[in-house]
């Protein structure tokens, strides 16, 4: 097998044709800007706010005016969690997870040298986030509260909605914030069920291009804009809008709400398959999440004991096979996994971990592929490792 069999689908996904085919009439004819008082203008005006409409409907908002858009999921969050903050300056107290993103944690450990005290919450062994600890951190001072909807790592969705109600019975003041960027179009999202104030999402992982994002704001939370200039996005956002991104957007949205269902159903079949062939057929493989079920369908994270992650990735890439030791954006890090450490699992595991996220493009043959050329790989690492006499003893012990 000589094609590409991509399994990271959680750093990024391959573009939707139909998504590029509705956005090529804004390269070519449609080019007008669409804040221009022309009538040239009305086809791209009238297109942003259909996609507008879209992802109105995609997370179940009010109005298509809690709709912002913005080039990527980063930005997304600096805009809620900055906006708020400078719109609410006397309050300084904020409170979040161990395992966010690194867009949002590297912004908390900026504002902490600001002034700001931020509180990280922990996880248990499966990920799962500590509500009492949650329920206990936050005060009169907290404005605001910022927790991702599913981990990019591991996969684990956050009760959302029960988080929510814990913040609002402490302190009906608070902001919540919600980096979904890895639920949307996985798992359905409906903010006004779920009771957010601030929501991210990024297109590029749900198979728009790079470089478009939105945010959602309650009609009810102020935000201080975070790039200032012209009237756009209703003088949240300031700048020409990009229109082709934009309606891609927009269709992206579109038919991850129409494959959901495959998402639920197919994709989970697929990924557990995978998790269930790797875990039956490698010895000391384990499942990093252990017995916690609540998962985006689409994402397994396994530990292979003794061996390092990025010699195993360099086995898969040369057989054609994509996957990942966790976050993209800090591929270039030494440093084991911010979210495995949180999970303590172990260290013979933890730098010998690999994510696989699968798409609605994954297929079954795809997935027998990796099942049959993964386990010779990882016994030829191990063959290798410094570590071998600590296994084999490990194995004698364990039988």
């Amino acid at each position: 097998m000589t094609n590409l069999v991509y399994l990271d689908n959680n750093a990024t996904t391959k573009i939707d044709e139909r998504v590029l085919e509705s956005m090529m009439p804004y390269f070519k004819e449609e080019y007008a800007n669409p804040s221009s008082m022309y009538n040239f203008s009305k086809n791209s005006s009238d297109a942003i706010k259909q996609a507008r409409t879209k992802v109105r409907d995609f997370v179940n908002a009010k109005d298509e005016k809690e709709i912002f858009f913005t080039s990527c999921g980063s930005e997304s969050a600096n805009m809620a969690i900055r906006g708020v903050l400078n719109y609410n300056k006397n309050k300084k107290h904020i409170i979040t997870s161990k395992v966010e993103h690194p867009c949002v944690l590297n912004l908390y450990q900026a504002l902490e040298k600001q002034g700001y005290k931020v509180d990280y919450i922990g996880v248990n062994s499966n990920g799962e986030l500590d509500l009492e600890e949650l329920n206990e951190a936050i005060n009169d001072d907290t404005a605001l509260v910022s927790i991702m909807y599913a981990n990019n790592e591991n996969g684990i969705i956050n009760p959302i909605e029960k988080i929510s109600e814990i913040i609002k019975s402490k302190n009906k003041d608070t902001k919540f914030f919600v980096d979904a960027v890895q639920a949307a179009g996985k798992i359905p999202i409906d903010v006004q069920a779920t009771g957010v104030d601030l929501l991210s999402i990024s297109g590029h992982k749900f198979h728009a291009p790079k470089g478009i994002g939105a945010l959602y704001v309650n009609s009810k939370t102020m935000i201080t804009p975070l790039i200032i200039g012209g009237h756009q996005e209703r003088g949240k956002r300031a700048g020409t809008e990009n229109t082709p991104y934009i309606v891609g957007l927009g269709k992206a949205v579109e038919l991850a709400q129409e494959g959901l269902k495959y998402e639920l159903t197919e994709v989970k079949r697929l990924r557990d398959k995978l998790e269930t062939n790797i875990i039956n057929k490698v010895y000391n493989a384990r499942l990093n999440t252990g017995i916690a079920t609540n998962r985006v369908p689409n994402t397994t994270n396994i530990g292979f004991e003794y061996i390092e992650g990025e010699l195993i990735l360099l086995h898969l890439s040369d057989i054609g096979i994509c996957a990942s030791s966790g976050s993209a954006c800090t591929s270039g890090s030494l440093e084991p996994s911010h979210v495995l450490r949180a999970m303590n699992v172990p260290f013979t595991a933890i730098h010998g971990s690999i994510r696989f996220s699968l798409s609605r493009f994954t297929t079954e043959k795809e997935i027998d592929y990796v099942i049959e050329k993964l386990p010779p790989i990882i016994e030829k690492v191990r063959s290798i490792s410094p570590y071998q006499k600590e296994l084999e003893q490990l194995k004698q012990l364990r039988g």
